[in-house]
């Protein structure tokens, strides 16, 4: 028969007493002698152990073999571990209170039955968010949020949210007072906010950024901070870009999370637009100019110039002295865009001058009305 203990429980581990009770409630109902109880359960943990086993291994790892990952596999392995560590455990319990008068029974041994099941919970725990984020970085293009560079930061946020949900339940179980605790926390945790301010904002908009993807390494953008140059480095932190003169420059994240970023690398292909503007004299053949302007970019003359699609010449306006024109093709890369347009106008420059198409230059004329008598000479 199992001896009832006259205290009652801890509020925080009742649920454990009430699952004993129940289950000392239906041995009471088979049989009084304490032998033949202790049998029961200990025939009882070891059949379910096995049953939890048996479950895992031929049903459920069966249905996980049908999928294309692994992940669900690893998972069972992990999860029948603290399962069957909790079943023995509550075996364990549930004799030792039928053997042991409540006198003799420690008054603390539920709470470390209960904490060495929430051990094994939290190596599952643990190992569990390591498959994932292992799986989940393995493959970026479909969760764009976890890569390579983020693994480290979601990583330790996972960490630390076991180990915070751990030491609460820790805390609830052993049923101490955690009022001055959390107080404690809530204003170290006010003040590490304060400080780290700047650090946090750089984090979350580099998590951002490596999720939403607005540009990559080897991508060629322009800030609206005035930067422009080739990404080669995307961090938590910071964005690195090598700029035309060869230069380094290191960005805040929050400072581009905040702004506005072109691509020029963006769009189904590294390909981009050039805007040559061309000024010719008034008086010029109009159909001549675009025909010249057309040979110079079709000629084949004008490295990393892209014939797909095609050069297009556009007839502007009107200018103070001259008609405006702009010569508009595409290149194969934004890095070429200051040596392309180079080209261009060097061709252009010949081209206009072998077919006497003058350039105008901005000049003024000065018409005297009538000059003015100078002082001291005569009428």
């Amino acid at each position: 028969m199992m001896f009832q203990d006259p205290t009652p429980p801890p509020p925080n581990i009742s649920s454990l007493y009430s699952i004993t009770d129940y289950l000392s409630g239906k041995l009471d109902e088979i049989t009084t002698n304490d032998f033949t109880q202790t049998a029961i359960v200990l025939v009882a943990t070891f059949v379910s152990a096995k049953l939890i086993n048996w479950i895992s291994s031929s049903v459920l790892k069966r249905i996980a073999k049908r999928t294309a990952t692994d992940v669900d596999d690893r998972l069972i392995d992990e999860f029948e571990r603290p399962v069957t560590a909790t079943l023995y455990l509550i075996g364990l319990f549930l004799t030792a209170k039928i053997m042991l008068p409540s006198e003799i029974l420690p008054s603390n041994f539920a709470p470390w039955l209960m904490t060495i099941s929430l051990y094994y919970w939290s190596v599952f725990a643990f190992r569990a968010v390591n498959i994932l984020l292992v799986v989940a970085t393995s493959h970026p293009k479909r969760f764009n949020a976890f890569q390579s560079a983020t693994y480290p930061l979601f990583d330790n946020i996972g960490k630390l949210v076991i180990i915070g949900a751990v030491i609460f339940a820790v805390i609830q179980v052993w049923n101490v007072d955690a009022t001055g605790w959390l107080a404690s926390a809530g204003i170290l945790g006010v003040a590490i906010g304060f400080a780290s301010k700047d650090t946090l904002s750089n984090l979350f908009a580099g998590v951002f950024i490596l999720a939403d993807r607005p540009y990559r390494v080897g991508d060629y953008v322009q800030l609206d901070t005035g930067e422009r140059g080739e990404v080669s480095f995307i961090g938590l932190r910071s964005t690195r870009i090598i700029t035309r003169d060869d230069i380094e420059v290191t960005i805040p994240n929050s400072v581009i999370g905040g702004g506005k970023i072109v691509n020029e690398t963006g769009g189904p292909t590294r390909a981009m637009r050039v805007r040559v503007p061309v000024g010719v004299a008034y008086g010029s053949d109009l159909a001549q100019v675009e025909k010249l302007l057309l040979d110079v970019v079709n000629g084949g003359g004008i490295p990393h110039v892209s014939n797909t699609p095609a050069a297009r010449v556009r007839f502007r306006g009107f200018g103070s002295s001259s008609l405006d024109f702009e010569l508009l093709c595409w290149i194969t890369s934004p890095q070429y865009r200051g040596l392309v347009q180079h080209n261009l106008l060097t061709a252009i420059c010949h081209a206009f001058d072998k077919n006497n198409i003058e350039i105008p230059f901005s000049q003024q004329d000065l018409y005297i009305k009538d000059w003015p008598n100078m002082p001291g000479k005569g009428q």
